[in-house]
Formats: structure tokens, C-alpha cells, sequence
């Protein structure tokens, strides 16, 4: 049993680990038990990058949650009916604490009927069997695996598999998932997952699945480590239309998607703070639809206004940085680096992606892979020998200083010494005729 929970702790990251021993305490403090699962568990067991932690909870997850809040961790969402609710910790790790549940439903696509349940209860109802184990975090069965479908071995033939007959029926959103899973884990689905994925599409179930669900799996997709290929497999797989039938052929701008990709990925290389990635996907996703098919979009998925205002100002933002960074004042290193030192993540994959003056990809990319870099190398002893407190006049032109004798001070050229002559060695037979035309008779 410790094998698991050695495991565990060697996949997780300073900061989740600290999350996972609050929720221990939390969990402790309510008098409930606790247990980590779904795509946590998946990943760690699979040996993948733990993305978000899922816990489980036996009795009030809703409590266990208020506690957490009491704490410092801040809830992003609740919801009554599932019993659950998303949190954000220190280091912005993200987690859901859940109560073990039954659902139950009257009709496809409909609001499940739910009701408290064990843990292994909870786990036969799961929607895949990798995503349907469970590792106990209770001090009398800690690190106890619980694999009820037989998950592990799933996971060991890199198989999807539903773990029971009628997933697709109850919950349609289930394809959506099956197939963005299939992408990020390169995993096969299996025959008879596939046979129900197929009977459920002859059956139109994808038409059922609420809007607010669509923008959920929507903004899923826009976290995925390859979006483009998520949007290319649902186009293939005929639900891409489920957020607008203008998706496809010319207008499915895969290109766009894929310079997104690894603009991300050279922001995200760079260690600069993560930003919310939604906008600049959805800018890639419709670019080329017109403003009537972006509005439908927009109704098919229910887009909360909030998100549609962040995804429109993410361009006029990003433009003024573009503006500012092409501006002939801007000579230096560390003029590049005052710019940007402060500009959000977002703005920088942008700019990346939809910039088309040379000067600003050239600067954004020297940025990310030279300046930065060079700037987290200077110890923190500098840093805090700088005079004045951080904002002040005294205190800038002192970090201005810093950042100029980093950047924009060239290394010395060191002189190479001039080589020496070199003295032609001449072959013996050379010599000994020069010297009998010298000295001979």
C-alpha cells in the first residue's frame, strides 16, 4: 500500500502535495473519509502530468470544502446538486472535492436524480474505467488502491473502456470526452466502447447534451496540451457542428490552432505566470468565421458574458503591447524586457501567433528565451540590496539600473593573440641541392 502513496507523493509538485495534506486535514477536521480520485488517479498511475487533483468524499464534501475555504483556498464553483465544488490553492493548484454519489437518470442528456453512496458504489458509475479508481487517504487504509472495473489494467493496454453499458445514454457529454481522452492519452477505445459510442451517435445523443455543457468540454479543450488535435478528431468524428456547422473545411482553421500550440509552449518554457488560455483559443477557433457564425457559436455553447468580453479585449490588448514594442524609442534589451516583464501571458502567446511586424516576433521570442532567463539568474541578494521600497522613483531607477547592466552591457571582445610566423620546413633533398648550387663546384 505505501508503494501507491510513494508514488503519489513522487508525482505531485511541492504544491499539490501541500493541498493534498490540507484536504487530508480538512477531510479529518468534518469526520468524513477521504479518497483521490479520477483523473488525478489516472494520471499519476499512468505516468502522466497530474493536472488537477479529484477528491471524493464520503458524507459532506460541501463542508469539507467550507473548511478549506476557512483555510485560504478560494471556490471557483459549486455545484448543489452533485454535491462538489472546484477550489483554487496557493500556487494556483486546482482541485474538486466531491461527494461519493449515485446518478441516476430519467432520460438521456437529463439532470441526474442523486444520492450519497460509497465510495466503491461511486466508482462502478464512473464513465471509464481509468478514470474509476480510487487511492484512500484515510489514516486506517492509507494508500489502499480501490479498482473496481479493472481500471489499471486499461491503463496498462492504453485502452479506453466504458465501465458500464449505458454511459453514453445517460450522460451524451460522455462522447465528447471519450474523444478529447482518446487525443491527449493516445490511447485506443475499446471494441465494445466503440460499438456503444457508434449506436449512441445513430441515435443523435450528441443533440441532447445541454448548451452550458458544450462550453464546459469547450473550455476543457482550450487547457488541452494540443488543442488543434482535440478540434481536428471531433470535426472527423462529425460533433465539431455541435458548436457551429461553419466549423469545417476552409473555415476550421487547424493552422491556427497549431501556431497557438507552440506559442504557448515557448511562453509556458519560460516560466512566465500562466494567464487563462480561453481567449487566444477562441480567437484561433473562429478567425475565420464571420461575426453572425461567431454569434452562434456563442448561442450553441451558452458563452457567459464575462468569458465572451475577456475573449474580445484580448486583441485590442495584445495591440497596444504590439504598438508599444515596434516603437523606434525601443532599442535595447532593456527597454524589451521593461515592456514585457509585466505584460500577461495571453497578450504574449497573441502576439506570438498574430503578429505580422518581424521587429515584434523578434523581440517577444528574445524576450521569452534570452532576457528573462538572464534576469532569473541574478541573485536575490541584488534584488534586495536595491534602495527605496518597491514603486517608489528611488526604487525603479535602481531596478532600471539593475536590468540595463544585465542586458544591455556587451562582453568585452578579448583580444587573440597574433599568431606566429610560420618557418616553411623544406625537404632534406631541397636543402641539399640549394646547398650544392650555393657551395658546389
Amino acid at each position: 500500500m505505501a508503494d501507491y502513496m510513494f508514488m503519489l507523493e513522487s508525482h505531485l509538485s511541492a504544491d499539490q502535495n501541500r493541498v493534498v495534506e490540507q484536504v487530508q486535514a480538512a477531510a479529518d477536521a468534518v469526520g468524513v473519509n477521504l479518497f483521490l480520485t479520477g483523473g488525478g488517479m489516472r494520471d499519476m498511475l499512468g505516468g502522466f502530468q497530474i493536472r488537477d487533483l479529484d477528491f471524493s468524499v464520503e458524507g459532506n464534501a460541501l463542508k469539507v470544502a467550507r473548511t478549506l475555504e476557512e483555510a485560504g483556498a478560494q471556490t471557483t464553483a459549486i455545484d448543489e446538486n452533485r454535491r462538489s465544488a472546484d477550489l483554487v490553492f496557493a500556487g494556483g493548484v486546482t482541485a474538486q472535492v466531491a461527494m461519493s454519489r449515485m446518478e441516476r437518470y430519467a432520460k438521456s442528456g437529463a439532470k441526474p436524480q442523486v444520492t450519497p453512496a460509497t465510495i466503491q458504489e461511486d466508482l462502478r458509475g464512473r464513465d471509464f474505467t481509468v478514470n474509476a479508481m480510487a487511492l484512500s487517504l484515510n489514516r486506517a487504509s492509507r494508500g489502499l488502491l480501490l479498482d473496481p472495473t479493472n481500471g489499471l489494467a486499461d491503463l496498462g493496454h492504453k485502452e479506453l473502456r466504458s465501465a458500464y453499458s449505458y454511459v453514453f445514454y445517460d450522460d451524451p457529454a460522455r462522447l465528447l470526452r471519450l474523444v478529447r481522452l482518446r487525443v491527449r492519452l493516445a490511447f485506443t477505445v475499446e471494441e465494445r466502447t466503440r460499438l456503444q459510442f457508434d449506436n449512441a451517435r445513430a441515435a443523435h445523443l450528441e443533440n441532447l447534451i445541454p448548451p452550458r455543457t458544450l462550453w464546459d468540454e469547450l473550455k476543457r479543450i482550450s487547457d488541452e496540451p494540443s488543442p488543434a488535435e482535440v478540434v481536428r478528431a471531433l470535426e472527423q468524428d462529425g460533433l465539431l457542428g455541435l458548436y457551429s456547422a461553419a466549423l469545417s473545411g476552409a473555415k476550421l482553421n487547424l493552422p491556427a490552432l497549431t501556431r497557438l500550440e507552440k506559442a504557448e509552449r515557448l511562453v509556458e518554457s519560460a516560466s512566465v505566470p500562466a494567464a487563462p488560455k480561453l481567449g487566444a483559443f477562441l480567437h484561433a477557433l473562429t478567425a475565420k468565421l464571420t461575426p453572425k457564425e461567431k454569434s452562434g457559436l456563442i448561442k450553441a455553447a451558452e458563452i457567459p458574458k464575462a468569458e465572451i468580453e475577456a475573449w474580445r479585449n484580448l486583441e485590442p490588448r495584445a495591440r497596444k503591447l504590439e504598438h508599444a514594442l515596434k516603437s523606434p524609442n525601443v532599442r535595447k534589451p532593456s527597454g524589451v524586457y521593461e515592456i514585457l516583464a509585466t505584460a500577461p501571458a495571453d497578450e504574449l502567446v497573441f502576439l506570438l501567433c498574430n503578429s505580422e511586424h518581424r521587429v515584434v516576433q523578434e523581440r517577444v521570442r528574445n524576450y521569452l528565451q534570452k532576457y528573462l532567463p538572464a534576469m532569473q539568474e541574478v541573485p536575490r541578494a541584488e534584488w534586495e540590496a536595491l534602495e527605496g521600497q518597491p514603486g517608489t522613483p528611488k526604487y525603479n531607477r535602481g531596478r532600471h539600473a539593475l536590468v540595463a547592466a544585465r542586458l544591455d552591457v556587451r562582453p568585452k571582445k578579448v583580444a587573440e593573440p597574433e599568431p606566429e610566423p610560420v618557418v616553411p620546413v623544406l625537404p632534406v633533398d631541397v636543402v641539399v641541392a640549394r646547398g650544392r648550387g650555393r657551395w658546389g663546384s
